[in-house]
């Protein structure tokens, strides 16, 4: 099936709400999963780990459930995750997770 723009991919369409993730907020996998159709977490997170590089799509400000980065790329994607989110003035806590409370994101 060809992707168009009035036949969005699932990709499209999670670049897409993470494009509108203002800086400094994050939001979870499963809460952009439930904004697309037919889509996982999981799918969420194939989705950013195959971010073309040339894209502007900040793919940083999305974390796991429990408000904390996922491991991913030996650790190195993981360390370049939080401080791209520390230098936006995002916090975590000593146990390395992010209060959605005060720094989630829910579009309107």
């Amino acid at each position: 099936m060809k992707t168009t723009p009035a036949n969005p991919s699932y990709r499209d369409l999670i670049y897409a709400i993470v494009r509108q993730i203002p800086t400094g907020k994050v939001v979870s996998y499963g809460q952009i999963a439930r904004m697309v159709p037919h889509c996982t977490a999981r799918m969420v997170g194939f989705a950013l780990a195959s971010t073309p590089a040339n894209q502007d799509i900040p793919w940083q400000r999305v974390i796991n459930s429990q408000g904390k980065i996922s491991p991913h790329g030996a650790g190195f994607g993981s360390a370049l995750q939080r401080s791209l989110l520390e230098d936006e003035g995002v916090i975590f806590n000593a146990e390395g997770s992010v209060d959605f409370e005060r720094f989630g994101w829910q579009p309107a």
